[in-house]
């Protein structure tokens, strides 16, 4: 292929979405070459066209981005979120809910997770959670949305004993989140490096930001970063990745260390 196409390509969804192959152009390479010979496309033609059809531009996104995750994941900053940061939130009423951030919530097992944990913690009264799960990918929001996963798929290698059977109905080979976790969840397509995130998501108290930042670079995380400390409440909490830290980019949180985890507050001092 044409480095230089593939060049303007990699630049396109840098400022689309924040998404870096800039420095990985083989990679960007593989996961299109596929999609070119579907559509007949030379890189120069499909490089215009991608930019012009939003359903291709969808179809993109399907392509770059990645959407391994499963229920349960990171048992030890599951923990923490169910003894320590929920309880602080206890006497939320229903006219101020507690509300909960997913982004990039791929197919819907991590917000599923976390209404599981907010119905296993009886901390909160029914109506008093929102749980906000958004991704870009408008491919894995339909299947979230769906709640519905294969029996035999690695969604549930590490679901706790009598999860399944307590919050799933089963469909012949699959399994489908019951009513009293879904209605907890709203999904949401939205793409995080947009300037109206904050409309859209409105003011939360935590945010769930789990192995993103690893796919953008230092600019890119300061835009995101910020806009997530823009939306937190304060007290407000930041979860991310065990391999991703923000803490050289002085971005205004605290960081609070456990002896398993650490995560991020939002300064008291901040307005």
């Amino acid at each position: 292929m044409n480095n230089i196409n593939l060049q303007q390509l990699a630049e396109y969804i840098y400022e689309f979405c924040g998404i870096d192959y800039l420095k990985n152009l083989p990679s960007l390479e593989s996961k299109i070459a596929n999609r070119l010979k579907e559509l007949g496309l030379s890189l120069w033609e499909y490089c215009g066209y991608v930019k012009v059809e939003e359903k291709e531009r969808d179809i993109l996104i399907e392509l770059i981005t990645v959407n391994e995750t499963y229920f349960f994941r990171e048992e030890n900053l599951l923990n923490e979120l169910q003894t320590v940061i929920f309880p602080k939130f206890k006497e939320r009423i229903k006219e101020r809910p507690l509300r909960i951030w997913c982004a990039a919530c791929s197919s819907g097992e991590e917000p599923y997770t976390l209404g599981m944990l907010i119905n296993e913690t009886s901390l909160f009264s029914q109506g008093s959670v929102e749980i906000i799960a958004s991704d870009i990918n408008k491919k894995v929001l339909r299947k979230a949305e769906k709640a519905l996963y294969y029996k035999k798929s690695l969604s549930f290698r590490k679901m706790p004993e009598g999860m399944t059977e307590k919050y799933f109905e089963e469909e012949g080979e699959y399994y489908r989140v019951k009513d009293e976790v879904r209605k907890i969840v709203k999904f949401k397509h939205l793409n995080m490096f947009n300037k109206n995130v904050g409309s859209e998501i409105g003011k939360v108290d935590i945010i769930l930001s789990r192995n993103v930042l690893i796919y953008f670079d230092i600019e890119a995380i300061k835009k995101v970063v910020k806009t997530f400390n823009d939306i937190l409440n304060i007290p407000g909490y930041l979860f991310l990745g065990h391999a991703e830290t923000i803490t050289s980019i002085n971005p205004g949180f605290e960081t609070i260390y456990t002896p398993s985890i650490f995560y991020y507050k939002k300064g008291e001092n901040q307005v």
